[in-house]
């Protein structure tokens, strides 16, 4: 039995999004506009059977694909929504379930931290930046989701809400991690935006005794 973990839907990939989902991309890189869907598996193997039902329904591209034993994820994007949206319904009819069945969000942490420090700015961006640089004197938010999946889309609404910094996003593992940067009013928007749109996301609670 195929469960579905993860299934997001972009309308459109805002412009520092994208640029980073191209920068860490191993398939068809996406553009600013682009229309997205992220979905992840379990079992992982099962992918690459999804992954050919998707390319063959319509004329997506394959962003990426990540390969794991316990659960794995793929992204495929398009210029036309009708596309992407098509594809994916094509995955879900071929493993028998609906959107809604996904496994619902957790936010298993959020923080906004203010002003931040040079030492500790000068630190992120050595070791934990894929994206743009944060600099002294911003104020960062950082969000890391169970399943992973979910940053790409509290990144895209966050970038949409606000004039702020992508830092990192982080998708695939047990879990996705998100950074913003940017001025203190544009990261406490930016927040908000992301979490609402994580909660309002429908899904299935995970089943007890997990974390």
């Amino acid at each position: 039995m195929i469960k579905l973990r993860t299934y997001v839907f972009i309308d459109s990939l805002q412009p520092q999004l994208a640029i980073y989902l191209g920068t860490v991309s191993q398939g068809f890189l996406p553009v600013p506009g682009d229309a997205c869907l992220w979905l992840e598996v379990e079992p992982g193997m099962a992918i690459h059977r999804l992954t050919d039902i998707a390319l063959k329904a319509t004329r997506v591209h394959l962003g990426q694909q990540v390969v794991e034993r316990a659960f794995s994820s793929m992204v495929f994007h398009h210029r036309d929504q009708s596309d992407v949206i098509e594809a994916g319904r094509a995955v879900l009819d071929r493993i028998g379930t609906t959107e809604d069945a996904r496994q619902k969000c957790r936010i298993a942490w959020r923080e906004t931290v203010r002003a931040i420090t040079p030492d500790h700015a000068v630190l992120i961006n050595r070791q934990d930046r894929k994206g743009s640089m944060i600099l002294p004197g911003q104020s960062i938010f950082i969000l890391e989701t169970e399943p992973a999946g979910y940053v790409v889309y509290a990144a895209n609404e966050a970038e949409k809400a606000a004039n702020i910094t992508l830092v990192d996003a982080r998708a695939v593992g047990a879990f996705g991690r998100l950074t913003l940067a940017g001025k203190e009013a544009d990261i406490d928007a930016a927040a908000q935006a992301a979490v609402s749109a994580l909660r309002n996301l429908s899904g299935q609670e995970m089943a007890s005794g997990r974390s």
